[in-house]
């Protein structure tokens, strides 16, 4: 990193002579985690020895950190009570930085004496402003307590995301500045061996912090590695474009005639804001400071989808039953694409050390860049999306830009965030090898990749939110129209846990994009001979109503009864673009489904059944409709008849069920149900009672 010196002397002499620059002072106060605790040697580990060596010689830093201190006054060992803070203030440091809170989520210190935190820290940073009139403070949200820790669901958690709080509200109270411990700490919960101490490297990490903030040098000018030429921008909607650039530098950004500039902030951050654009291009656009520009060439305007999930997404054109039939009609230069493939796939092999070094620094996904859809990229790209991506591009006629981001037997866990998943599902953070929600594959599958042992702290990619953390974090909220997604087959066994997990997913996703409405597009699971596919199936139908702006695209008549890798993704793509076309782009003429249950009306010995997108009820083959079942007590099921009714209903009757009162679909793991619509798409999976359950 450049280093820029601060503080210097007066001109002598009208400006001619120069004195030299006098010796800054940092004083680094804090609790253990500034002393060094947990390190192997604290005394060239510690952030402020790191913090030295990188400032250099114009800076002397003193570690003044404190063991098991508090920032409160009543706290069970307040940091102004001991030596290292009277040492702290005879230092005199004209650069003054504050870490403490941690230790104030002790229930013996938050739940008491909060009421007195935000006077507590105000008096604190007042004594060093008095200690050097010229001091500049700067103070840090917390590092993270991960949730291995014993008391992280008793207190400590919430008291951590309160104190937090309390800490920003001094920083603005008192005008001081304000730096993150805790956000480049956060994806690595392994760098906290013990949940609390940094190690080695999570040490380092702190010291480029504060160097970075001290010097204001981020390294210049940067952006997500997702702009890149070729791409897609986002038509209609304002543009936030954002990156990285040293503090106060000036960035401008120039695309298709418009110009915005913004400031990066003391902690090296910037957005520009572009006004809505037309769909159109190709254009040039430039991101600039006084030392760096940014070129990007070759951008389009236009819709921005993100395809997601496992295998199934993953499942590449060329592997398509249909594939051989497209030829030349791949290439279109308005369809653009952006490839993220893992670096390892998750087969049965165990990893080697390097790449298990790679995977808990998050470096999972091999370097992608936009490219133009022709037969050599479309051919390893995701066949769903592709087809997805043809059916907007031939209704819409404007350039359509597909991220694909989807790895092979990843459950949705992976893919939520950290904070989403401790505040609304920690336990399946808990051990998460050992415990129930994953499947015993995917136990399996991670525990030989990465030799997974119950004292071992290793990374994998089907971990809890790791997926979140290497794949999504770092598109930096890319602007997107919306998603689809194909995914549960690894979580299929336990539908329970994902009616849970899918609305979390959905939610951590739109929370990440600032867009509570982002659309979001699913597909159903095929068919398969898994025996708890048609609850889970059923359960995917049910969350579709539970979730505003989602769509749920039935694939059960493309399944393989042997594999879960069907290959007949087209239809599948395409019943994906019908929900977006219908909902998304207002084309209400497009059908975007198959008959979805609705409600039933048990009488007179037989259940009448309305749907959704049920227009012209008929069988797909020609044969009776099939695979109906009606029973009078739930697990007792008889075969049952189907016909349409005049007025649309579908009619189903059993003579074995004089009074049915409950009724399912397609109801086996691999199903040959048959009820379509007039548009031959394919009813869902359903089941229902008399209640209305």
């Amino acid at each position: 990193m450049r280093r820029i010196s601060v503080l210097f002397a007066g001109l002598l002499a009208f400006g001619v002579i120069c004195a030299a620059p006098r010796t800054v002072k940092v004083a680094c106060v804090g609790n253990s985690i500034t002393y060094g605790t947990g390190l192997a040697d604290r005394e060239t580990q510690s952030y402020p020895v790191r913090l030295q060596e990188m400032l250099g010689d114009g800076y002397v830093v003193g570690n003044f950190g404190k063991p098991g201190a508090t920032l409160l006054n009543k706290g069970h060992r307040p940091y102004t009570e001991q030596e290292e803070y009277a040492r702290a203030l005879d230092f005199a440091g004209d650069i003054v930085v504050i870490h403490l809170g941690v230790n104030d989520t002790d229930p013996r210190n938050w739940p008491n004496y909060r009421d007195f935190f935000v006077k507590d820290y105000i008096d604190l940073i007042g004594s060093f402003r008095k200690a050097n009139a010229d001091a500049r403070i700067i103070i840090a949200r917390m590092t993270p307590i991960a949730d291995r820790h014993p008391r992280f669901l008793s207190g400590t958690r919430d008291w951590h995301g309160e104190i937090q709080s309390a800490i920003e509200a001094v920083a603005d109270y008192a005008g001081v500045e304000l730096i993150d411990f805790h956000e480049p700490l956060y994806p690595y919960p392994y760098m906290l061996p013990d949940a609390v101490h940094p190690d080695a490297e999570g040490a380092r990490i702190l010291a480029e912090t504060v160097c970075s903030a001290i010097t204001g040098d981020y390294g210049g000018l940067s952006m997500a590695p997702i702009y890149t030429d070729g791409m897609v921008l986002q038509r209609d909607v304002p543009l936030d474009i954002h990156g990285t650039a040293d503090a106060s530098e000036t960035v401008t950004v120039e695309v298709g005639g418009t110009r915005r500039s913004a400031t990066a902030s003391n902690r090296g951050e910037w957005t520009v804001t572009l006004p809505p654009m037309d769909a159109g291009g190709p254009y040039e656009m430039s991101v600039s400071t006084p030392g760096r520009t940014l070129m990007f060439r070759d951008v389009l305007v236009g819709e921005v989808w993100l395809c997601s999930g496992q295998s199934n997404m993953e499942f590449m054109l060329s592997q398509c039953a249909t594939a051989p039939r497209e030829g030349e009609q791949l290439d279109d230069d308005r369809l653009r694409l952006y490839d993220m493939k893992a670096r390892w796939r998750t087969n049965r092999v165990q990893w080697d050390a390097s790449v298990l070094d790679s995977l808990n620094r998050l470096d999972y996904y091999k370097e992608a860049e936009w490219t133009r859809c022709a037969v050599e990229t479309a051919s390893r790209f995701s066949a769903v999306a592709y087809y997805f991506g043809k059916m907007l591009r031939d209704s819409l006629d404007v350039p359509v830009g597909l991220i694909c981001n989807a790895i092979g037997g990843s459950p949705a866990e992976a893919w939520i965030d950290r904070r989403t998943m401790e505040y609304e599902f920690p336990g399946i953070l808990k051990d998460w090898t050992h415990n129930d929600f994953i499947q015993d594959w995917v136990r399996g599958r991670a525990a030989l990749n990465v030799g997974l042992s119950d004292d071992k702290q290793q990374r994998h990619p089907y971990e809890p939110c790791y997926l979140h953390e290497s794949g999504i974090r770092p598109l930096d909220r890319f602007p997107l129209k919306g998603v689809v997604w194909y995914q549960g087959e690894s979580n299929a066994h336990n539908r329970e846990a994902h009616e849970r997990l899918f609305p979390l997913l959905v939610k951590s996703w739109r929370e990440n994009w600032r867009n509570d409405t982002l659309p979001f597009y699913y597909v159903q699971l095929s068919s398969l001979d898994r025996p708890s596919w048609p609850w889970f199936r059923d359960s995917q139908r049910r969350l579709m109503d539970k979730l505003p702006h989602t769509g749920m695209a039935v694939s059960s008549d493309r399944g393989d009864s042997l594999d879960v890798h069907p290959t007949d993704k087209k239809p599948v793509g395409e019943r994906l673009g019908r929900w977006a076309l219908h909902d998304t782009y207002g084309r209400r003429h497009v059908v975007p489904s198959g008959p979805l249950f609705r409600d039933a009306e048990f009488r007179d010995g037989a259940v009448y059944l309305s749907f959704d997108y049920g227009e012209g009820l008929c069988s797909s083959d020609g044969a009776q409709i099939r695979t109906f079942e009606v029973a009078a007590v739930e697990g007792l099921y008889y075969p049952a008849s189907a016909e349409v009714m005049p007025d649309g209903r579908l009619k189903v009757h059993s003579p074995s069920v004089p009074s049915p009162r409950y009724i399912r679909y397609g109801w086996q793991p691999f199903t040959r149900a048959n009820l379509v619509n007039s548009s031959g798409l394919p009813a869902s999976t359903f089941r229902a009672t008399w209640e209305g359950r």
